[in-house]
C-alpha cells in the first residue's frame, strides 16, 4: 500500500507511520523497515527513525497478522506498584518473574499481572508485550517502568534510545578491584559457542556499563558490591560485561558466578534506582528500591 504523509503526521518516525498504515505493531514495523520492505518516495529506507515530511510517499507491504494469542489477565502473579498515574506505572518486580510472554513462558508473566490491573495496556506498544519499554532478567529484582498510554510509550522508548534514562543496579561480584570505579565499553551479542548465552563480540551491539565499588569483603571469600549504571540495555549486559573483566556476578549460573564458597539463592543483581523524565509533564522522576531480604542475607556472613 502507498500513502502520502498527511499534515498531522509530519515529523513522525517511519516505524510509527508504517505501523499506522498497516495495522502491525511497532516491533513488526521495525522488522519491515529493517528488512528493506519499505520505500519512501520510491527508495528503500532501512532506518526506522527517519522523520518524514509533508507529502512524502510511503510504500509498505500489506501486513497479515500472525495471530498471537490474547494475553489473559492473571491476578495470581505478584505485582508491587510503587507509582502510578494515567500514563505510567512503576513496578518493583519480584525475582523469578519473567517480564513478558515468550518461548517457554506463555503465561504467569508480569505482563499478565499488569493487564489484569490495567486492561488499557492491551493497546499500548507491541501487543505481545503491551506497555513494556525495557526489561529485567527473570531472576533480577527491582524497578521497571511501564507505559499505560501510547504517548507515554513513544516518549519512554525515545528516552531509552537516547540513553537519558538513569538505570542503576546493585551487584555482588567475585573478586576485588584495583580502582574505585570503571567503565566497560564492549559490544554484546549472541555467543557462537553457547546460543542461549550472550558474550562480548566484535559484531555485537554497542554496550556501555559504568560501575563504582561500594564495598569489598575478604572473608570468607573475596567479593565486591558494585553500583552499576547502564548506558545501553542489551540482553544480560551487566552480567556479560562484569564476567568479561573477571568479576562474574555472584549466583549467576550462566556466566560462572555459582561457586560453593558462597551460596546465593539467586542471581545477586537488583535494579535499585530508576530515573527518567515524565513522558507527558517532563518532570524528573526518580525511584529507588531497597535491597530485597534474600540478597541482604548473603551479605550477613561477610567481613
Amino acid at each position: 500500500m502507498r500513502e502520502p504523509v498527511p499534515q498531522a503526521l509530519v515529523g513522525e518516525r517511519l516505524d510509527r507511520i508504517v505501523s499506522m498504515m498497516t495495522g502491525c505493531s511497532r516491533a513488526e514495523a521495525t522488522d519491515l523497515v529493517g528488512s528493506g520492505q519499505v520505500r519512501v518516495n520510491g527508495k528503500v529506507v532501512t532506518s526506522r527513525t527517519l522523520r518524514l515530511a509533508l507529502g512524502d510517499e510511503v510504500d509498505a507491504p500489506e501486513w497479515v497478522p500472525a495471530g498471537a494469542p490474547e494475553i489473559e489477565p492473571d491476578t495470581d502473579v505478584p505485582l508491587t506498584v510503587v507509582f502510578e498515574d494515567e500514563d505510567i506505572v512503576v513496578v518493583n518486580k519480584d525475582p523469578g518473574i519473567v517480564v513478558h510472554p515468550g518461548t517457554g513462558n506463555p503465561s504467569g508473566t508480569l505482563v499478565h499481572a499488569l493487564v489484569a490491573r490495567y486492561p488499557e495496556l492491551r493497546t499500548v506498544g507491541d501487543p505481545e508485550r503491551p506497555g513494556i519499554v525495557h526489561r529485567l532478567d527473570a531472576d533480577t529484582s527491582g524497578l521497571l517502568v511501564v507505559a499505560r498510554t501510547e504517548r507515554a510509550y513513544e516518549s519512554l522508548v525515545a528516552q531509552l534510545s537516547d540513553h537519558s534514562v538513569n538505570r542503576q543496579y546493585d551487584a555482588l561480584v567475585w573478586g576485588a578491584f584495583d580502582t574505585d570505579s570503571g567503565r566497560v565499553d564492549a559490544a554484546v551479542g549472541r555467543s557462537r559457542r553457547h546460543p542461549t548465552r550472550m558474550a562480548v563480540t566484535a559484531d555485537g551491539r554497542h554496550a556501555v556499563t559504568d560501575y563504582t565499588v561500594v564495598s569489598t569483603w575478604t572473608q570468607p571469600v573475596v567479593v565486591s558490591r558494585l553500583r552499576c549504571r547502564l548506558h545501553t540495555g542489551r540482553t544480560h549486559q551487566i552480567r556479560v560485561h562484569l564476567q568479561s573483566i573477571g568479576h562474574a556476578v555472584v549466583g549467576d549460573p550462566l556466566y560462572g558466578g555459582v561457586r560453593e564458597s558462597l551460596a546465593s539463592p539467586r542471581l545477586w543483581l537488583h535494579a535499585a534506582e530508576l530515573g527518567f523524565a515524565h513522558p507527558v509533564t517532563g518532570d524528573p522522576m526518580v525511584f529507588t528500591a531497597e535491597l530485597p531480604a534474600d540478597l541482604a542475607e548473603v551479605l550477613t556472613g561477610l567481613r
